[in-house]
C-alpha cells in the first residue's frame, strides 16, 4: 500500500530498510533506540498484528512508524521523524495512516506512550484526540518517565 501527500510517499516498510531506519532511530534516540532485532521481530507480524510505514521525500527515508493491533485494541509503537525533516507534517501523516489503519482493523482504543521530555509529539497527541492516563516512571532506558496516552476511536 503506497499513499502520497504532497511531496511525501508513504509505504510500506520493507526489509531492506532497516539500516536507513536504525540511522534515523539512533540519530533520535541516543539512550534508548530500537535495535535492528526489533525491527525484524515487528516485520515479522505483518501482516497479522502489525503495519510497518516509511515516509519519503524525494526517495530518501524521513521517517518511519509502527502500529500493532490485536482485538480492540491498537498500540502505536513508534513514530519518528528524522530532525532534519521535522515539523513539516511527516509525523502527523504517518500518525493519520496508522490511525485510519488501526480503524480499518476494528481498534476501538489507541493507546502509546511517549517521552515526558517530548512535547512536540506530546502536542501531535493531543490535538489528535489523545488523552493521558497514566505515567510510567522511569519508562525509557534514560530514565525519562513515559506518559502512557489513549484515544477511543468509538464512542459507545
Amino acid at each position: 500500500m503506497t499513499e502520497t501527500l504532497g511531496q511525501v510517499t508513504y509505504r510500506a516498510m520493507q526489509w531492506w530498510d532497516i539500516d536507513t531506519v536504525l540511522g534515523i532511530e539512533q540519530q533520535l534516540f541516543d539512550h534508548d533506540p530500537w535495535t535492528a532485532e526489533m525491527f525484524w521481530s515487528e516485520l515479522a507480524e505483518v501482516p497479522e498484528t502489525r503495519e510497518l510505514w516509511v515516509a519519503e521525500c524525494a526517495h530518501v527515508i524521513a521517517g518511519y512508524g509502527s502500529l500493532r493491533f490485536v482485538g480492540s485494541e491498537g498500540d502505536i509503537n513508534t513514530i519518528a521523524v528524522s530532525a532534519t525533516e521535522q515539523r513539516q507534517g511527516i509525523g502527523q501523516g504517518l500518525y493519520d495512516l496508522m490511525e485510519k489503519s488501526a480503524r480499518e482493523h476494528g481498534v476501538r482504543n489507541l493507546f502509546l506512550e511517549v517521552r515526558s521530555d517530548n512535547e512536540p509529539a506530546q502536542a501531535m497527541y493531543a490535538k489528535a484526540g489523545f488523552e493521558q492516563i497514566e505515567i510510567r516512571k522511569g519508562y525509557y532506558a534514560s530514565g525519562v518517565d513515559a506518559l502512557v496516552m489513549r484515544k477511543r476511536l468509538t464512542h459507545d
